[in-house]
């Protein structure tokens, strides 16, 4: 009985947060605006995004033409960390406990960026572990085939100058 505890603990505590850091080949400038702008969102992230890079601002990110996230803009500190609230509770403002907190940060590195990449607030969400362990691995496959468009847009935006 202990150790299935221990067990059923450790697995709730790896759907925690999702950790991710990856070499960008642009500056920190450059890559805040991809990760920050409508206009460069849509280009490796969703289909439509509607947001204004300013704590507070609140918009939305869409993924077809039924899937309709808003977002909640928490830090835009240009070019070092842009970070948003997602997934909240119908109805709600996002806040924490209720939505998960997306963090970007931007630390130069040689001639490029190192992105380090966080979501969190899987757990405070109060998810039955089924649907907790679900979004977690959802989420995850997400970002595992988003984060590397990005770096590839990038360098199109890159070889574009």
């Amino acid at each position: 009985m202990c150790n299935q505890r221990l067990r059923d603990e450790e697995n709730v505590m790896e759907y925690g947060s999702i950790e991710r850091e990856i070499h960008v080949d642009a500056t920190p400038e450059v890559v805040y605006q991809v990760i920050s702008t409508p206009e460069h969102l849509r280009e490796w992230w969703p289909d439509e995004a509607d947001i204004e890079p300013v704590p507070g601002a609140t918009g939305t990110v869409s993924f077809g033409a039924d899937k309709v996230e808003p977002l909640t803009v928490v830090e835009a500190v240009p070019p070092r960390r842009f970070s948003f609230r997602w997934v909240a509770d119908e109805g709600a403002a996002a806040a924490p406990g209720n939505s998960l907190l997306v963090t970007f940060d931007l630390v130069p590195s040689g001639a490029g960026t190192l992105l380090r990449f966080t979501e969190e607030g899987f757990r405070e969400k109060g998810w039955e572990v089924a649907v907790l362990e679900e979004a977690y691995r959802d989420h995850t496959a997400g970002w595992d085939h988003f984060l590397p468009r990005l770096v590839t847009y990038v360098g199109r935006l890159a070889s574009a100058r």
